[in-house]
């Protein structure tokens, strides 16, 4: 198991809630009523993922800084919640703040430009806006304690052999996918946790493992094995079935891309697509197919998931 994460939840004061009904500056008031919509009544309620708005008073404080700026009014940059004590947090998207019973999920950092604060080209709502939609209802109010909950991604390596698992035969294309994918999560900067398992060639047993990390809603699987036409090649016959959704191009493509190299990398029968809320790829069993394969799959897996998540990452 591999992982780079610091799951420490932070408190963050709530100095101001503010609504507007119409868009543009937001006025304070004594509690925000949020429904899945967002803020009853406010400009920016509705079902997408911008509903709630944050803004850090350190944020706003260097901007008066830097412009020579008159007081802030609470609810001038827009924002719903007017937040202390986030200047050494680091929020990123699909990071959660729980507010007593309320849960708001982080969709968006910045935003669209407003030429109301075009100061010095200092922006700081577009720039370090904090974005959210509602996960779970309820009323929030000034002096309320938000507590950050950074995401953490789950990802699961499927090694599939029956010699690896007797431990006949060191498995390579397993540690080779973990490491890999450690380094791209890394470099994305995201919390993130890697499980390695090797099983046998056995469809019952990746049935089970597959259900079960599904239902713990891992964000990404990734096997190795089994998937050529052989007799112990079980794996695609297996994950197939249990699609939710096929993404037959990015397959297409890898296998055609290398295929016209190396005709025999048109044999792999691998599938992507969706489990529940889980992407899973099937990877071939060798260290050179899997270095191929995750080159490509490595180039639309953020957009994958924002995608997966109903998020518009455009």
């Amino acid at each position: 198991m591999k992982n780079n994460f610091d799951m420490k939840n932070r408190e963050i004061k709530i100095l101001s809630v503010n609504t507007a009904e119409k868009r543009g500056r937001k006025f304070e008031v004594k509690e925000l009523i949020l429904d899945k919509n967002g803020v009853i009544n406010d400009a920016h309620s509705g079902p997408w993922n911008r509903q709630i708005s944050i803004i850090s008073k350190d944020h706003v404080d260097q901007f008066k800084r830097l412009t020579e700026c008159r007081n802030i009014e609470y609810g001038e940059f827009a924002e719903n919640i007017f937040a202390d004590n986030m200047e050494n947090i680091d929020v990123k998207e699909f990071d959660r703040f729980i507010i007593g019973e309320v849960e708001l999920e982080v969709t968006q950092i910045g935003k669209p430009f407003h030429d109301k604060f075009r100061e010095l080209g200092n922006y700081v709502m577009p720039r370090v806006g904090i974005f959210c939609r509602v996960v779970k209802t309820g009323t929030i109010k000034a002096g309320d304690v938000m507590i950050h909950k950074p995401k953490l991604f789950n990802i699961l390596v499927v090694t599939l052999s029956d010699r690896a698992s007797k431990g006949d035969y060191e498995d390579i294309s397993g540690p080779t996918i973990v490491s890999l994918t450690n380094e791209y999560f890394s470099k994305k900067n995201k919390n993130f946790k890697i499980e390695h398992k090797i099983i046998p060639d056995n469809a019952s047993q990746l049935t089970e493992l597959l259900k079960n990390a599904t239902n713990n809603k891992t964000d990404v699987i990734i096997t190795t094995g089994g998937t050529g036409i052989g007799p112990k090649d079980i794996t695609v016959e297996t994950v197939k079935p249990m699609l939710k959704k096929e993404i037959p191009g990015i397959m297409e493509m890898i296998r055609l891309k290398f295929g016209m190299q190396k005709p025999n990398a048109l044999l792999s029968l691998g599938v992507a697509g969706v489990i529940g809320e889980s992407l899973i790829y099937t990877l071939p069993g060798s260290v050179k197919a899997v270095k191929e394969y995750l080159s490509e799959i490595f180039k639309t897996l953020d957009h994958l998931i924002y995608m997966l998540h109903g998020i518009d990452a455009h």
